[in-house]
């Protein structure tokens, strides 16, 4: 497997288990009281939103040319750090 698709793999991984835990708040959401649910529902929308964003930019990672894969690589790495923390902190306060 060359380095572009182990890299690819690896990041499709990554949003993968981000599915998974979108799947585990959205049982925590249908399970809250009133109050409790519009915060949780809040809290979901934006880790969907973060996720959907990297997978945005995975197709187009994906999509690079081999001349544009290293300046796209770098640009994802940049995109992902910020997408990660930014569902971090959505996940958090679910805790």
């Amino acid at each position: 497997m060359s380095e572009r698709n182990h890299y690819i793999e690896k990041a499709k991984a990554n949003i993968d288990e981000w599915n998974a835990e979108i799947e585990k708040m959205k049982a925590k959401v249908d399970q809250a009281e009133a109050d409790a649910k519009i915060q949780y529902q809040k809290q979901l929308d934006e880790m969907r939103a973060q996720r959907d964003e990297a997978e945005a930019k995975l197709k187009e990672l994906r999509n690079a040319s081999d001349e544009a894969w290293e300046d796209m690589k770098a640009g994802f790495d940049k995109a992902w750090d910020s997408f990660s923390n930014a569902f971090a902190s959505a996940m958090s306060r679910f805790k």
